[in-house]
């Protein structure tokens, strides 16, 4: 086994999570990410946790969409809702054998299954942000990942771990600093009332103040790097134009731009698979509305893979999410839809923060 994948389960059992002895820890990922679910549950053991593991089948999700009833896609099993509140710790490993597997599933029926899982999603975030549980999601090099991303599965191991620090001696003391400077960070957005995004294509306008800014250091994903709030619900005016295309289970939508007015978005446009933006924007009425805004900080990752976990933290970009908003943050938006859409500001674009320009190409003008 790569000595990078037992670095990486302990670093998930005694940083990300910081798993302590009793508590109930669910293991979510496919077969493929086997060597790092059976590394992860080992520690887990000897942090005297109680890891248990849920295979997550792509075929099996496939065959709900295409042969299931709509009261079938709309059904929560009680488990599901006894384990969201019992729950201590969550494990979400992503390693698809097939990252296309619902590109053919009417997008009205994966909406129509997502938007009546609102409530899941909503008590789970509530649940993270009281601190009553801990999750993290994280990557398993997988050949369908290094396609979408135009790498080797070797060169594809390199960029993930790369990306962690888990070539490092110590890779938790890269993420402490990291956690120390973005500390500042989050501090100096606090005190913004309204933030001005512009770059091709892109002039809009959110407001911010009495918003927190949350600090993405290893915690909740892995890799990380970036800082992020919850923009107030009704204030997003302007236009942005999305640099990279919008990759959403197995969909992807190219050149997308979204126009918002009070807050929601009033017109939109695609060069590619526009229906699907269209189902996805119209599940229900949260999914117009931005949920996150967010700035990438981890220059350790600079191109663009196909998958969120590391395109929202390229170094020199921002990205807004539609949909469900994270409460710790203040948000109040709730939808079944969390839709994270990147913006690369590294050619030309900038951050105005109450009036004054605080990033430019890519980087923060001022040094934290």
């Amino acid at each position: 086994m790569d000595p990078r994948i037992e670095k990486l389960a302990d670093v998930m059992v005694n940083y990300s999570l910081e798993l302590k002895e009793g508590q109930n820890v669910k293991i979510k990922g496919s077969p493929q990410a086997l060597p790092l679910v059976k590394a992860f549950y080992k520690k887990a053991l000897q942090a005297g946790a109680h890891p248990y593991y849920w295979p997550d089948i792509e075929d099996l999700e496939e065959l709900l969409y295409k042969h299931g009833s709509d009261a079938q896609l709309k059904y929560i099993p009680e488990i599901q809702k006894l384990e969201v509140d019992k729950m201590d710790a969550l494990l979400g490993i992503f390693a698809r054998n097939n990252t296309k597997y619902l590109s053919n599933v009417d997008p009205s029926r994966q909406a129509l299954a997502q938007s009546s899982r609102q409530s899941l999603m909503t008590r789970f975030m509530e649940r993270a942000a009281a601190g009553e549980l801990s999750w993290c999601g994280t990557m398993f090099p997988v050949h369908s990942a290094a396609q979408d991303a135009d790498m080797s599965l070797s060169e594809y191991e390199e960029f993930v771990f790369g990306a962690g620090h888990l070539n490092d001696d110590d890779p938790v003391a890269h993420w402490k600093a990291v956690s120390a400077k973005q500390s500042k960070i989050c501090s100096f957005l606090e005190s913004l009332k309204e933030i001005k995004v512009k770059s091709k294509g892109t002039d809009l306008t959110v407001k911010v103040e009495g918003r927190k800014w949350e600090n993405c250091d290893g915690k909740n994903n892995f890799p990380d790097g970036e800082v992020f709030t919850a923009p107030h619900e009704t204030s997003a005016e302007g236009e942005i134009l999305y640099s990279f295309p919008a990759c959403y289970q197995g969909h992807e939508v190219a050149g997308v731009k979204l126009k918002f007015k009070e807050g929601r978005v009033v017109d939109y446009s695609a060069d590619k698979n526009i229906g699907y933006l269209e189902k996805m924007i119209d599940m229900d009425d949260g999914a117009r509305l931005i949920g996150e805004f967010a700035i990438g900080t981890n220059y350790n990752v600079q191109n663009f893979t196909k998958n969120i976990l590391f395109d929202e933290k390229i170094g020199g970009t921002m990205h807004i999410a539609l949909g469900q908003a994270y409460p710790e943050t203040g948000g109040k938006n709730k939808s079944g839809l969390h839709w994270d859409m990147v913006c690369d500001l590294r050619e030309g674009g900038q951050l105005i923060g109450d009036g004054e320009v605080f990033y430019k190409d890519g980087k923060f003008i001022k040094d934290f």
